[in-house]
């Protein structure tokens, strides 16, 4: 075998290929802050009142950048509502597939519903409650498909809470019932004012489960 000499020219390095980026992560945080700052703007001023010129001034971009991430204001709505429905969903079936006993399982789902609706800068499912009509139907079935896995977990609590005893009913009226009334919290929680979530969490089950039980 031949040796290399310093004469004798070097053998070339292929070049390196750079990864294919799909979407830059500032990218993917801007698109974040677009839904996060659309989701109070929404529920400030409704989505009717909010221009998409008022989304991109609020995170600092030009009036037709949005349009980079979305493709209508119909779109970053859906992308609002979608937001809170997937953090919920993924908190609820973590908690329904636990091995938590029936009451506790139920004040857990209670309470994360709570701090998804109430929290502060959670203005995604109010915003769906308020604007679900403002969607057209093609996006009402995108959104329909996750409420559906939601309220199937919580169908499943009752269930099991029906089996344990502590209610008399697992119906679809009763899980609209609760579920009602937890959302309507929106109208009059005040965060740092009164009762914490936890708190609230705790009467509410004891309201819940000494009133069907």
């Amino acid at each position: 075998m031949s040796k290399h000499t310093p004469s004798s020219p070097r053998p070339r390095r292929a070049p390196r290929k750079r990864p294919l980026v799909t979407i830059s992560e500032d990218e993917g945080n801007r698109r974040a802050d677009l839904i996060r700052v659309s989701a109070r703007l929404f529920r400030e001023k409704g989505f009717d009142g909010t221009t998409v010129r008022d989304i991109a001034d609020a995170v600092g971009m030009r009036s037709g950048s949005p349009f980079y991430h979305f493709k209508s204001k119909q779109d970053i709505l859906a992308a609002v509502m979608e937001e809170g429905l997937v953090a919920g969903l993924q908190d609820t079936e973590r908690i329904a597939a636990s091995d938590l006993p029936p009451r506790e399982k139920f004040r857990a789902l209670v309470r994360s519903h709570l701090e998804t609706v109430l929290a502060e800068g959670h203005d995604f499912i109010p915003v769906l409650l308020h604007e679900w009509r403002a969607l057209s139907p093609e996006h009402q079935a995108r959104i329909i498909d996750l409420k559906d896995r939601y309220d199937a977990r919580w169908q499943q609590a009752l269930a099991e809470l029906k089996k344990a005893g502590l209610v008399k009913s697992d119906s679809k009226v009763v899980r609209l019932l609760m579920l009602g009334a937890v959302n309507f919290t929106i109208q009059w929680y005040k965060p740092g004012k009164g009762l914490s979530i936890d708190q609230l969490a705790d009467q509410a089950v004891e309201f819940f489960l000494g009133g069907l039980g």
